[in-house]
């Protein structure tokens, strides 16, 4: 199969001059704006412990977000075409930061904790075992530079 490429665009407006600009650390908010044409604007600022707006999302979530989401969808993909039939996914992403000395800092890892439910236990083993595979084709996992790591769970529920 030919390698394929795909380009993707979004748009990040800052929304957070106070009428000062950023004159100083401490008179500007860290709001801003992410768009993507046809889509819902995301409103986002920093973490609260950076002097972000805690009622927004802030970049370390939506990446925590990506890591979970590209992982769901590449395994439910993975489950549809081995027969396991997944009715509900539930993940409760985990991530720590580590600050540097410089003020920078960066992610040391990250834990997607998925909580899967299948229609029969004769699938629970194969649905286990396709969390490793989607771990290896997810394009936001392969772009990181820190482990994705998993802690999943799945049990039988009767459908209706």
């Amino acid at each position: 199969m030919k390698n394929r490429q795909h380009a993707y665009e979004v748009t990040v407006k800052w929304t957070g001059d106070k009428g000062e600009g950023t004159l100083n650390y401490k008179c500007y908010e860290r709001s801003h704006t992410i768009s993507v044409d046809n889509k819902a604007d995301i409103l986002c600022s920093s973490d609260l412990a950076f002097r972000g707006d805690k009622t927004k999302h802030n970049p370390e979530e939506l990446l925590l977000a990506s890591l979970s989401s590209c992982h769901m969808l590449w395994y439910l993909h993975l489950c549809a075409e081995a027969g396991v039939i997944v009715v509900a996914y539930e993940d409760k992403a985990t991530g720590t930061i580590v600050e540097t000395s410089d003020g920078g800092g960066h992610f040391t890892a990250v834990t997607l904790h998925p909580e899967v439910k299948v229609t029969a236990a004769s699938m629970v083993e194969k649905a286990n075992e396709l969390h490793k595979r989607a771990s290896k084709l997810c394009f936001i996992a392969n772009s990181v530079n820190f482990p994705v790591n998993h802690n999943s769970s799945c049990r039988t529920v009767a459908r209706s």
